[in-house]
């Protein structure tokens, strides 16, 4: 599964974009330097219901943004992802969509 196949599925059970979960993690100061991923997947897990993968790609755009490794982006694995940006404003305004 792509990342961004990863917060797709995450807005498809919540029916909240990956920018939304940004917005609330800021608003609990989950972005702050030293808070740690246990904590985040915590509270995903507590208010949300996500398993740590799926939690893990959140934690990834609330603490460092939308920008992703290159590693997948173009490949032909399962983890391929189409841009080394992930579109955070949800699946019915991705213009890659």
């Amino acid at each position: 599964m792509s990342f961004q196949a990863y917060l797709d599925t995450i807005e498809k059970t919540t029916n909240l974009t990956p920018r939304q979960f940004v917005e609330l993690a800021h608003e609990r100061g989950f972005d702050k330097p030293g808070v740690k991923a246990g904590e985040i997947l915590a509270w995903l897990k507590d208010d949300y219901d996500l398993g740590r993968g799926h939690g893990m790609a959140l934690v990834h755009v609330i603490q460092k943004g939308p920008a992703i490794s290159t590693k997948h982006v173009g490949t032909d694995g399962t983890h391929r992802d189409d841009s080394e940006t992930l579109w955070l404003d949800g699946i019915a305004t991705n213009p890659a969509s």
